[in-house]
């Protein structure tokens, strides 16, 4: 099992916000826990894999060190700067970068054995098609690790956190929510918990740039649940990572928490699966 370094992860996850290339040397690192729960389910890191996502570049350099050849793409060339010169410096040749749309693979069906979706449900406006695209490219047999958050979370899925835990986007809705924290960004940063080098509402605040909104799937534990069957995926393992917030709760509390749909997608901060195609 890949050994998971708690004290790298949280040093780069402090830097991440600097560049792109930090940022992908903190999902380098972080990908440990990834390799780590695909292991728990059995699965074994080989073949060929696709990143259906990568962002930077940094999770699937980790894969290409476990398998034959790794693909990773992306809407756009954030792996560029990233990804690429990662690759270089650590002397990894299996590794292939390309901008493409995860809602049209441009690859033929069967050509992977592990498929990685990270983070990156929430930011596709045809999720189901997202879902039925990684099922046309996985090989019968193989496995994908999808990664996501409910977009009611309490957390505030890809929102930032007020200092006094008051949930925004559950009293005045997502979009008046987001205008706000924009707002606070600009004229109060203070009011926000998280600090300047890892908040990117503050950041785009100060150099001046809009930020919008790329949260597109208002991803929901039971739709979600529905939309991998439908895909012709099917659940190997599901863990639903409930949010501080409800952990500490009694734990009467925190099991009905557990099984009630409306509160399941309220306190859980993320889901992780494993699927596999049939």
């Amino acid at each position: 099992m890949r050994h998971i370094d708690e004290s790298a992860i949280k040093t780069h996850a402090d830097r991440r916000f600097r560049s792109e290339y930090d940022y992908a040397l903190f999902e380098y690192y972080r990908s440990a826990k990834v390799i780590a729960f695909l292991e728990r389910a059995g699965v074994v890191i080989r073949g060929r894999v696709l990143d259906a996502g990568c962002g930077g570049g940094g999770m699937p350099l980790s894969l290409a060190e476990e398998a034959q050849l790794v693909m990773g793409i992306d809407i756009t060339e954030r792996f560029r700067g990233a990804g690429t010169r990662l690759a270089t410096e650590r002397r990894v040749c299996n590794l292939r970068f390309a901008v493409a749309d995860g809602q049209a693979l441009p690859f033929r069906d069967a050509s992977f054995d592990l498929l990685l979706s990270h983070a990156v449900l929430e930011h596709v406006a045809d999720a189901p098609r997202y879902l039925r695209e990684c099922a046309r490219v996985l090989r019968p047999g193989g496995s994908m690790y999808l990664s996501t958050a409910p977009y009611l979370s309490f957390a505030g899925a890809h929102l930032p956190r007020l200092r006094i835990p008051i949930p925004l986007h559950l009293l005045l809705g997502r979009r008046l929510a987001f205008g706000t924290f924009l707002m606070l960004a600009r004229r109060a940063p203070w009011t926000l918990r998280e600090p300047v080098h890892e908040n990117s509402f503050i950041g785009a605040a100060r150099r001046g740039e809009s930020k919008h909104d790329d949260l597109l799937e208002r991803v929901r534990l039971d739709r979600l649940r529905r939309q991998i069957g439908a895909s012709g995926l099917e659940v190997v393992r599901e863990e639903v990572h409930l949010t501080g917030t409800a952990r500490r709760a009694p734990r009467p509390l925190a099991t009905l928490l557990r099984r009630h749909l409306w509160m399941q997608d309220i306190f859980t901060s993320n889901i992780e699966y494993v699927l596999a195609r049939p």
